[in-house]
């Protein structure tokens, strides 16, 4: 099939290069345009996407949005019998979404109708959900409320963070979208509307949600450090004798012990909470590594009695 592909970060990595492996014909990639990067902001960086599009020899076009008539007819001269939307940034208007001859895909990493919009991978880490996935939607001009024609789900294990469900979930998209544009194709692929229960918005991650307070319970801050992790990081404040520093959690686990919250109770170390305790496994200073939690507690000085705000 004659496919426009329409995504920008490396979550859209594995299904665009499934789709060309499949031997579909992809007429152009939309992406977002590159951004300044570089401590100056002089250098202009392409989003993954862009990248890959590049190396596959396949046209790359970043309109700033489709609200010009010209961009609105270029994308509709494209003739295309599908177009594959995944994380884009864009709104799509209904010109747009009416262009292709069977319309538009999107995937969608979450399980419809529960965490519909920007964040879905980290709200449901963050939730504590069992289960997410990705799911195949034909696009309305909603946000993620059109119907849905193929599912693939991911059991989220206790300790699993953000990023790894994000790797699992691409990977899962991938072979996704390959069998959707098939059953598509041979006229197999059906739709059935959202469940009307169960809705959920996944907002996008606001920085003060990041701040980590030792007051609430470790089995809450134990799901927002995983889903916060590695992008942006949960994090807590510090003074290890040179005043305030920034300290992300970027690994915790479930541990015994009660204190005082923000208490260091061991070596290892563990931090009592409001309810609870967590053992630091992985931590970032600001301006360093990452390091093992042994290590972090090492360098901080922090012994057991200590008290980390």
């Amino acid at each position: 099939m004659r496919v426009v592909f329409m995504g920008t970060p490396e979550f859209s990595l594995a299904p665009l290069a499934e789709i060309h492996r499949r031997g579909h014909e992809i007429a152009a990639v939309y992406t977002r345009a590159p951004k300044p990067a570089g401590r100056r902001g002089l250098e202009l960086t392409p989003s993954p996407v862009h990248a890959a599009a590049e190396k596959l020899g396949i046209e790359v076009r970043t309109p700033k949005n489709f609200r010009e008539p010209e961009t609105v007819e270029a994308f509709r001269a494209l003739n295309a019998d599908v177009a594959v939307v995944v994380a884009y940034g864009l709104i799509l208007p209904k010109a747009v979404l009416e262009a292709p001859r069977l319309g538009c895909l999107n995937l969608h990493a979450s399980l419809l109708p529960r965490w519909r919009g920007a964040a879905p991978i980290q709200r449901a880490v963050m939730a504590g959900d069992a289960e997410t996935g990705v799911e195949v939607m034909r696009m309305e001009e909603g946000l993620d409320t059109g119907p849905v024609g193929m599912t693939g789900k991911l059991a989220l294990t206790p300790d699993m963070t953000a990023g790894e469900a994000h790797d699992r979930l691409s990977e899962i998209a991938g072979d996704l979208i390959g069998r959707a544009l098939e059953a598509l194709e041979q006229g197999r692929l059906s739709f059935a509307a959202q469940a009307e229960d169960g809705l959920l918005y996944a907002k996008k991650i606001d920085k003060a949600e990041a701040r980590i307070d030792f007051s609430r319970p470790a089995a809450e801050l134990h799901n927002l450090i995983r889903g916060l992790s590695p992008f942006p990081g949960a994090f807590f404040e510090a003074d290890f004798g040179k005043g305030p520093e920034r300290v992300k959690i970027l690994r915790a686990a479930l541990a015994e012990g009660s204190g005082a919250p923000g208490e260091i109770l061991d070596a290892a170390p563990t931090i009592a909470c409001g309810s609870g305790a967590l053992k630091l496994v992985e931590a970032q200073r600001a301006g360093r590594g990452v390091v093992s939690g042994v290590e972090f507690a090492r360098g901080a000085k922090l012994a057991p009695g200590a008290r980390l705000a």
